[in-house]
């Protein structure tokens, strides 16, 4: 697949992720860095005449798409924040980097005419994590301020707000063209055969990897001692007009949002949360503090501070039961004792997990995970999370490993012991045995196609002026209309 076809695949793909959990940060160009990955290229393409500017320019533009207007400045900031990250931009041109913020501006014009809507909200839900991550990265707000060349932060905050919103909007068109594209298996037969047998696609080594949770057990003496806590807080809040946001400093041990006074922003019914927590915020009226609640990852107190129709802010405190030793060293015990009886051949893995493990989410499928990413069973070795690859890189199959403990991410600490249940080599496509894999690249070679036609539709339709300084450049689109 050629570079412009590798860019609009990495587009679709990125159109599906926007809005997960994981916090993310948004360069000038719109590209969306995961923090949990690695920072992603533009993509490569045969080099122009057209060499980076090695200055930082403040004004002219290069070219207008719709409504919308691409400045040097933006391309200049885009190649200076590239740098400081590492990456690596001798051989990234200037036309290059406009021909990729012309499409995204492309995108966010279609997608207004449509009337695509995005939530100002969740923007702004994201924006707030953005700047919580380049805070931590940095050190501080005047320092990220600074770095972005702003006077302070509510001007940064709305140049994120609009470079957001242009994204979503793209994502969201992008999303709206392919929807309903999709491929026969006699397309996906065709696809695959077209491809010279030399030149078809390696796939990285992949296993299949089920596990056993043992936690410690959490006495009802330490469950009252947590709900005691919290009511003793609630009552300083209610009766002494204490301050939630203060006391969720103080006192709550949820990483993602104790710094912040315990607030989160434009929750929705279907927001991904805990379902006692939604039930919880949507029961209550504005400023209202609710009794104390459990979840999964522990016990609350939950006050909403805003309503805006469906919407709700709202902030909460997160108490931990303290789990004694001797309950951390029977479920070390315990752990102990059921692996003995997987590896002497007395238990199966599966019905040892299905009768033993403490993890609700594997438990009932014999304790086998599921590939968030793809939503299938496999994980490639070279993409897993690190933690996870470390205990299972080197297993055969239907080896068990080592017991080990664990932690999520509110500190509880868990044991776990895994196998993989099955593996599978490094190989060149297989048509039979990678159906489904060579389906996805049939499929995703087809919606290339289907935005590349909505594209040069598209930009005859719209007002496009590229700035004369462009004129040479090899756009992969008829950006000057010839």
């Amino acid at each position: 697949m050629n570079s412009r076809n590798a860019m609009t695949a990495f587009f679709l793909l990125l159109s599906s992720l926007v809005l997960a959990q994981e916090v993310v940060t948004v360069d000038s160009t719109g590209v969306v860095k995961n923090k949990a990955e690695d920072s992603i290229k533009v993509s490569e393409k045969k080099v122009d005449s057209i060499k980076p500017f090695k200055r930082y320019k403040a004004e002219g533009v290069s070219a207008v798409v719709g409504e919308y207007v691409i400045l040097d400045s933006d391309i200049d900031k885009s190649y200076l924040e590239m740098q400081q990250q590492g990456i690596e931009i001798k051989d990234i041109s200037r036309c290059q980097l406009v021909g990729k913020l012309m499409e995204d501006k492309l995108y966010a014009h279609q997608a207004k005419i449509d009337s695509l809507v995005v939530s100002d909200t969740q923007i702004n839900q994201q924006i707030g994590q953005q700047l919580d991550y380049m805070i931590s990265e940095l050190g501080s707000e005047e320092k990220v301020v600074e770095y972005y060349r702003k006077d302070n932060i509510a001007q940064l905050r709305q140049e994120l707000f609009e470079v957001n919103k242009t994204l979503q909007l793209a994502s969201e068109m992008q999303r709206k063209i392919v929807e309903n594209v999709e491929v026969t298996p006699e397309e996906v037969r065709e696809f695959f055969f077209s491809i010279p047998e030399d030149e078809r696609p390696v796939f990285g080594a992949e296993v299949e990897v089920a596990q056993i949770v043992v936690e410690p057990e959490i006495t009802e003496e330490a469950r009252q001692d947590v709900i005691n806590r919290l009511n003793e807080i609630r009552r300083d809040i209610v009766e002494n007009g204490a301050s939630f946001a203060t006391k969720a400093v103080l006192y709550s041990k949820d990483p993602g949002s104790s710094s912040k006074g315990g607030l989160y922003k434009g929750i929705q019914k279907k927001s991904p949360l805990a379902k006692e927590f939604i039930d919880t915020a949507f029961s209550l009226q504005e400023g209202e503090v609710s009794e104390p609640f459990e979840t999964e990852f522990g016990f609350h107190i939950l006050q909403v501070d805003k309503v805006r129709g469906q919407e709700l802010d709202v902030r909460h405190i997160l108490i931990l039961p303290d789990v004694s030793q001797a309950t951390v060293e029977a479920a070390r015990a315990k752990i102990d004792s059921v692996r003995t009886k997987v590896v002497n051949g007395e238990l199966s893995f599966e019905e040892a997990a299905m009768r033993y493990s403490d993890e609700k989410e594997t438990r009932l499928s014999g304790g086998q995970l599921v590939n968030p990413v793809s939503g299938d069973t496999r994980f490639e070795l070279t993409k897993m999370d690190p933690s996870l690859s470390a205990q299972v890189y080197n297993l055969k199959a239907n080896e068990i490993s080592k017991v080990y403990s664990d932690r999520d991410r509110t500190g509880k600490t868990k044991f776990k012991f895994l196998t993989v249940t099955r593996r599978y080599e490094e190989h060149e496509a297989d048509f039979s045995k990678d159906y489904e894999k060579v389906k996805e690249l049939a499929l995703k070679q087809k919606q290339v196609k289907a935005i590349e036609e909505w594209q040069n539709e598209k930009i005859k339709e719209t007002y496009v002026k590229v700035n004369e300084d462009y004129s040479d450049c090899d756009f992969a689109s008829n950006w000057m209309k010839k």
